[in-house]
């Protein structure tokens, strides 16, 4: 099969998110629709810019721990550039929690999860939000149930009602707390999917799955820099 693209998947951070068997799962996602991938352990490769512009994806699965300035610039560059940026659950948007530019560019962070592991929830696809989302129902989760900050300028595609179980959050009005969603960075789309706190849930959850693959596939490539005629230095300026 010809490559389609080439995707950087770098893993590390808690173990308890499974974070090499995640990037394992994207990496055969990407294979199947013909992406090159390059799957890397660490941050080390972060270091080099021009590697990452060379990138048509780039998928964190990295929970906690600290990104170095200078790492986190050249991905928001390269994504800034066109590169698209894809990710789930810790693996993306609870990354790197004192790195307030990353959070700008992914779009949302992690605040907490009630309840923990094990909350039995349901994912409520926006109706005609996107292609993402086209022909998806309704489905229900057996997962953490993850409550974010999110960026108001996303694009919603799928929601979970809250609360489900007791906590001191129950006080305020119930809220439907955005699972999937995109926006952009610069010329770079931007995908997140709030599912995925242990490899299977996209087994358990085979729409799950589907999200998530369909949700990387559109991420990935220069596309809006072409859908709107921009040239990479509209945004690297602003970087």
């Amino acid at each position: 099969m010809e490559s389609r693209g080439n995707a950087l998947i770098f893993y590390g951070g808690w173990d308890g998110h499974e974070p090499e068997a995640v990037a394992k799962r994207f990496q055969k996602m990407l294979e199947k629709h013909g992406y090159h991938c390059e799957v890397c352990e660490g941050q080390d490769m972060l270091s080099d810019r021009e590697r990452l512009m060379q990138m048509d994806l780039i998928v964190p699965c990295f929970t906690m721990g600290e990104i170095k300035a200078e790492y986190c610039y050249n991905i928001r560059y390269a994504v800034a550039a066109g590169c698209g940026i894809a990710g789930c659950h810790g693996g993306m948007c609870d990354a790197f929690r004192q790195d307030v530019e990353w959070q700008f560019m992914t779009g949302g962070q992690w605040v907490s999860h009630p309840g923990g592991d094990g909350v039995d929830y349901t994912v409520n696809i926006v109706k005609g939000s996107g292609p993402i989302v086209e022909g998806l129902s309704d489905f229900a989760v057996c997962s953490e149930q993850y409550y974010l900050h999110v960026d108001p300028a996303v694009e919603v595609l799928a929601t979970t009602r809250f609360p489900v179980v007791d906590g001191c959050h129950t006080s305020n009005k119930p809220v439907d707390m955005p699972v999937a969603w995109t926006k952009f960075w610069g010329n770079g789309r931007v995908f997140y999917c709030s599912l995925g706190h242990h490899d299977d849930v996209f087994e358990k959850s085979p729409s799950a799955a589907v999200l998530m693959e369909r949700g990387l596939i559109w991420a990935e490539g220069k596309a809006r820099a072409m859908e709107l005629g921009l040239s990479q230095k509209n945004y690297l300026d602003l970087v």
